[in-house]
Parts: structure tokens; sequence; C-alpha cells
């Protein structure tokens, strides 16, 4: 009983952080996309791609438990980035994320790309702050990805099937990935992708532009 009333502390402090940081990401115009997804997923090819393509201010926190790889690839980019490393936890939270911040321009900022620590299951409990989130699944990882992954699909304002090049040589059911995480979250927004032939990329580019227009006029 302890255990689960310090767990329960514990998720309480990191939404108080959470929404925290959201008031901020708000008062500074900055769109907080958070995005999640197993390793090799392509969660880092995503960002350098939208980075390059979406005529905005990028900056980006890298979570990760020991490395600074991604972190180090993204700053080839000549944008604000961030390494978080988190250690024993499979996630990045809310206090994190609110360290990081303090290290970021974010009034040079309009789109703030999280990219949470590779997994589908950890970061699942533990808000950031962002106003959306995006897991990214790809083929290779197996048609009942989804199926087996239920939760973080229904906190997710986007899901991107990657890899779709490598459907057929996998034996994987796209049309089940997508059928199962709307039956998970109706109001999901569904993406088809090959992120590193940059395929399929353009209408999440306009969708993600569409965000960042609307955000400003709030």
């Amino acid at each position: 009983m302890h255990d689960i009333s310090l767990e329960r502390d514990i998720l309480k402090i990191n939404e108080d952080i959470a929404e925290r940081n959201k008031k901020l990401f708000r008062e500074r115009g900055v769109l907080a996309i958070n995005i999640m997804g197993a390793i090799g997923s392509g969660k880092t090819s995503l960002i350098e791609i939208l980075s390059e393509t979406l005529q905005y201010k990028i900056g980006v926190i890298v979570g990760d438990v020991i490395s600074d790889i991604d972190a180090n690839r993204l700053k080839k980019l000549g944008i604000p980035v961030i390494g978080v490393n988190t250690g024993k936890e499979c996630h990045l939270d809310a206090h994190l994320i609110e360290h990081s911040l303090e290290k970021l321009p974010l009034n040079d900022i309009d789109i703030l790309f999280i990219e949470n620590v590779g997994n589908l299951i950890c970061p699942v409990d533990f808000s950031l702050g962002a106003e959306i989130n995006i897991t990214v699944v790809s083929v290779t990882e197996g048609e009942d990805t989804v199926e087996k992954h239920p939760m973080i699909f229904r906190i997710s304002d986007i899901a991107i099937i990657n890899k779709i090049d490598l459907a057929n040589a996998v034996g994987c059911n796209i049309e089940k990935m997508e059928s199962d995480a709307k039956k998970l979250n109706p109001n999901l927004k569904l993406f088809r992708m090959s992120i590193k032939k940059k395929s399929g990329i353009k209408p999440l580019v306009r969708y993600i532009d569409g965000l960042l227009r609307f955000n400003k006029n709030q």
C-alpha cells in the first residue's frame, strides 16, 4: 500500500511540473512535440528530416539512458540541442524537461522536438508538458506491435508507421496496424512513411505547420 501511495505522489508531482512546462511553452509560443517509439523505430531520423524541411526555428531535447550519440547527430544540423541522460530510468519526465528548458533559447524556438527514451512502455505514465505526442513504430517491429502496446497509442495524437517499404519483406500487414491503432484511439492521426527515403513526409509537415499556425493564434 505504501508503494502505491508513493507512486501516486511521484506521478502527481510529475503532472504538476508538466503543467508548468506546458504553461511556459504557451507563454513563449513554442509548439512542444514529444516523440516516442522503440529503439530503431526512426525517431532521430524523423527529427532530422522535419528540422530540415519545416520553415521554422527548431530546438531539440534528446533523452537517452547513457548515450549522447543521437544528441551529437542532431547538433550537426546547427540547431539548439540538449542531451539528457536518464541513467537507470527508461523515460524522460517533466522535471528533466524543466531543467533542460533553462538551457534552451526558448524565445528563438518555434517548435521544440523532445525525443523520448526508446521504448513503448515507460513514457506512458510521465507527461512532459508537450502539446502533441507522436509515436513512431516501424513495420520491422511486427504487425502486432500496436496491439501489444495499447497505452502509448491511447495517449498519442499522431502515430507514424515507418519503413513501409519493408512491409512485404517482413510480412507485415500495415492495414492491421492502422486498424488496431484506430480501435485504441479513434482520434489518432495516422501517417505512413519511409523516413530515411523521405517518403510520406509532406503530409506530416503540412499537419505540423497547421498546428503551429493554430498554436500561434491562441
